[in-house]
């Protein structure tokens, strides 16, 4: 397809979009009277519509049935997590049982640890990302502090080429061999929180297990956003957050997948907790734990259900929506955006850059040569929401739930507006 840069034919775009009719299920900021141009899916989605229902209905079953409410409600409590497996299941690739949806992010790593970290004499060795998101750097290196090990000994970090911005996935397969018997573990963001780059997982995850390593996957801007088949790439474990484009609300709950061949292992090490044991038997008060045969064995406490109403509520949507559609609104868009970009880039002398690699999700990261945050704060200041990242990138995120081509058609003239009030 041929763009162009007008409203006539962004608004033509919209007219096709068969997921037009979902942006009015979203919930916008508002700036003078009008929705914003809401770019930071990546970092916290928009409050779908319906999210009021979910969380009204558990409210009001709390108020009528109080502790009754875990068995007598209508979406009964002591069980509301595994409502959330089978449609998580298909947006990862995975089975049901091989998911749970608990805790926080970085904790959820912290616990996929203690199972799939186990140092040894000879293997011993973390192979992560250059300049990962600083949570899992924090992570990683006080899990490596806890074995009594030098994180300078451990981790091993692969770096992007002199001069680039993205990483050559034959570059990850050759430490991964370079690093051979000595690799205990591969953890690596799936999509990279700064430029946007799609890993290959498939590929990487082959590399990892062929030298005899645990590969795990930080799912963060992966999950809702990107293609994936964790149970088909032979994935160990993954884990990710829900209030990005999963949009179930500000710091909410996280999901992990762990893959039905380490169910059934009742030597794998793991933090456990009352509501991890097998169901069937959890109320009889055992003193033994006995492993559900499900990733919920992960599970060391009730489900927090206030917080997992809102994620239900979105995966509604997915459910109805399905990934496939989602993908193919994300490229059409992103592509969009990205000519849009490079047609004012040419209107103002090229003073940014993409760079985005080729293997993307919905983001655009635009790296602005000669301009400082003030070109972010004018492009707030006039109805648009991106997200800042020293030292002077712009990450675009137009998710394909509630972004329309005409928001990247004006989102456009105001960056041009903006770029020619500095000069």
């Amino acid at each position: 397809m041929k763009f162009q840069n007008s409203l006539a034919f962004a608004r033509s775009l919209d007219a096709e979009d068969s997921l037009s009719k979902y942006r009015n299920e979203f919930h916008f900021p508002q700036l003078n009277g009008k929705d914003v141009i809401y770019f930071t899916g990546n970092s916290l989605g928009l409050q779908p519509k319906r999210t009021q229902k979910f969380i009204d209905e558990v409210m009001t079953d709390w108020k009528r049935l109080g502790v009754e409410g875990h068995f007598h409600a209508e979406k009964p409590w002591w069980d509301y997590h595994e409502r959330l497996a089978a449609p998580l299941a298909k947006v990862v690739g995975a089975k049901p049982r091989e998911i749970c949806v608990m805790n926080t992010l970085t904790v959820n790593l912290h616990f996929l640890m203690v199972s799939f970290y186990r140092p040894t004499k000879k293997r011993f060795k973390i192979l992560c990302e250059e300049k990962a998101f600083p949570s899992d750097q924090y992570m990683l290196q006080s899990q490596v502090k806890f074995h009594g090990l030098d994180p300078n000994d451990v981790l091993v970090e692969v770096k992007k080429r002199e001069g680039e911005n993205a990483w050559h996935t034959e570059d990850v397969l050759e430490k991964i061999n370079e690093i051979g018997e000595e690799l205990a573990l591969v953890l690596i963001g799936g999509v990279n929180y700064y430029n946007g780059q799609v890993f290959n997982m498939q590929a990487i995850t082959e590399a990892g297990k062929a030298v005899g390593a645990y590969v795990g996957w930080d799912l963060a801007h992966g999950v809702g956003n990107v293609a994936l088949k964790l149970n088909e790439w032979n994935v160990d474990f993954a884990a990710w957050c829900s209030y990005k484009y999963m949009n179930s609300g500000p710091g909410n709950a996280s999901g992990i997948f762990v893959n039905e061949k380490h169910l059934s292992d009742k030597n794998i090490p793991r933090f456990e907790g009352w509501w991890g044991s097998d169901k069937k038997t959890r109320f009889l008060m055992k003193p033994e734990f006995e492993a559900t045969q499900s990733a919920d064995s992960w599970q060391v406490s009730n489900p927090p259900v206030l917080s997992l109403a809102p994620y239900l509520a979105s995966l509604e949507m997915f459910e109805e929506v399905g990934m496939q559609a989602l993908i193919e609104k994300r490229d059409k868009i992103t592509a969009y955006l990205q000519f849009v970009l490079q047609e004012i880039a040419t209107e103002v002398n090229g003073s940014f850059e993409i760079i985005t690699p080729k293997e993307r999700g919905c983001q655009l990261s635009v790296f602005l040569h000669g301009h400082d945050k003030s070109l972010f704060n004018y492009l707030m200041e006039n109805g648009v929401v991106p997200d800042w990242r020293e030292p002077n990138v712009i990450r675009l995120a137009p998710a394909p739930f509630y972004c329309s081509f005409e928001d990247m058609y004006r989102f456009g003239q105001i960056l041009k507006k903006g770029i020619l009030a500095e000069a």
